[in-house]
């Protein structure tokens, strides 16, 4: 049984959500209260996570944090396919490098709708994650103009799944879509694929 330990208003928890739901994989979901209440950060929670962060997965005895993490260990183990995470070399590291800026500079997207709406440190942020937003815009641009409609390869991919909620909550911390207009086709893209969930904060057109 797998258990998902989330918060709605997420975006990290939505990015797992997310992929259950493409994979059609059935969860457990256990609502925590991460804000204001900070639940991740008391007992029991910290005996699964003791780094304090949502979300947290179980599939048995495994227990996983973080949401790139939990991604990669869903795609492997659950697609049979190997289209979420590809095998092959190249297609396999360039998926990384966006799981990885998906970890790194996007994070301030998260930080700054945090602050945005329940007033959570993150001075700067939201000028950091327009830098970010346009380096994701301009890479979609050129993936378009070479024929891709993807972050990486001919198909949907965990790079999908783990940048699509910095954009499409944007919003929420006052970064509006238009200046987006490569990422606007790419979330098109993304909401049409079987499975799709959305969430509270994303709009319900682009």
């Amino acid at each position: 049984m797998i258990t998902l330990y989330d918060f709605e208003l997420d975006d990290q928890c939505y990015k797992v959500r997310l992929l259950l739901s493409l994979l059609g994989l059935e969860a457990r979901k256990i609502a925590v209260d991460m804000l204001p209440g900070a639940e991740q950060t008391r007992p029991p929670l910290l005996l699964l996570n003791p780094v304090g962060t949502l979300p947290i997965l179980t599939d048995d005895d495994l227990v996983l944090r973080d949401a790139e993490a939990i991604l990669a260990y869903l795609a492997r183990r659950y697609d049979s396919g190997r289209g979420w995470l590809p095998d092959a070399p190249a297609p396999f590291g360039q998926v990384m490098m966006w799981l990885s800026f998906a970890m790194g500079p996007l994070r301030a997207a998260s930080a700054a709708r945090l602050q945005s709406l329940f007033d959570q440190p993150g001075d700067g942020q939201t000028l950091a994650a327009r830098d970010a937003l346009r380096v994701m815009d301009d890479h979609m641009t050129a993936r378009e103009f070479a024929g891709g409609a993807w972050f990486v390869g001919d198909g949907p991919t965990l790079a999908d799944i783990a940048l699509f909620p910095a954009i499409a909550l944007s919003r929420d911390c006052g970064i509006e879509h238009e200046a987006y207009p490569a990422l606007r086709r790419w979330m098109r893209r993304v909401r049409g694929l079987p499975g799709f969930i959305t969430m509270p904060g994303i709009p319900d057109y682009h």
